[in-house]
């Protein structure tokens, strides 16, 4: 497991909004059977205007989609689904948004 690396979603009820899962907990504790995840979801799923900090688009695969950060979840690492990648190219995004939800910086 890597910190920044994207899954599938295979909870049948959260995929179709939040089909890929980000992997935000830091590589120390790759030894918990519990990972910290931020949902992601396609750009038109919005209905809303999202925050732009705190919901920054990303790219994955050459696709956008938005990080889901206020939906922050823990979840067993065994309900992670398919590896999909690894954006840790685009960690300042991540680490931006994740410090305004905990700090609110």
């Amino acid at each position: 497991m890597s910190q920044f690396t994207i899954y599938k979603n295979k909870n049948p009820r959260s995929k179709a909004t939040y089909p890929l899962l980000l992997d935000a907990q830091a590589d120390l504790l790759d030894d918990l059977q519990t990972r910290v995840v931020i949902p992601l979801t396609k750009v038109p799923a919005l209905t809303r205007k999202p925050i732009d900090r705190l919901t920054p688009p990303i790219d994955v695969d050459g696709e956008k989609y938005l990080l889901m950060t206020p939906q922050l979840a823990g979840i067993a690492r065994s309900d992670l689904g398919t590896l999909i990648g690894n954006v840790a190219d685009q960690r300042g995004i991540i680490i931006s948004a994740l410090d305004l939800l905990i700090t609110g910086v």
